[in-house]
């Protein structure tokens, strides 16, 4: 079967349903450049538990005038959103070091000196970036 032949890839509903995937796909990528780049709480304050998490709450806490319900609220929204950084971070590593050892099989060891200088050189940029 030939892919011209094929017209279910026309029907309507799968063409909606890939719109709709597509159209999440953006909108999720959106708000994660938007939380990432332009976050409301800097990654410094909600990046990782303890310390950060409770300056960051006092505050908000204190400039937003909270009640005591919305600080209570917030604290468990911070719990949360600190728990969903950190399983991404989890996973993006995770990926990363598969990817790595994927490209590593089929480079030959020349190559593999080279990469593994690319990747320190990407790093330094990344860090330089964010200081």
């Amino acid at each position: 079967m030939s892919w011209e032949n094929c017209s279910s890839w026309r029907n309507p509903r799968v063409l909606l349903s890939l719109t709709l995937i597509f159209l999440c796909g953006v909108v999720g990528g959106a708000m994660v450049m938007r939380f990432a780049v332009h976050g409301i709480v800097d990654k410094a304050e909600t990046g990782l538990p303890g310390g950060e998490k409770a300056i960051a709450l006092e505050r908000m806490t204190k400039e937003l005038d909270l009640s005591t319900d919305q600080r209570r609220e917030l604290e468990t929204v911070l719990d949360d959103f600190v728990m969903y950084v950190q399983t991404l971070q989890a996973q993006m590593d995770e990926v990363r070091a598969n990817g790595k050892q994927r490209i590593l099989r089929i480079l030959n060891d020349q190559q593999k000196q080279k990469f593994e200088k690319m990747l320190v050189d990407v790093q330094a940029r990344q860090t330089a970036r964010v200081r």
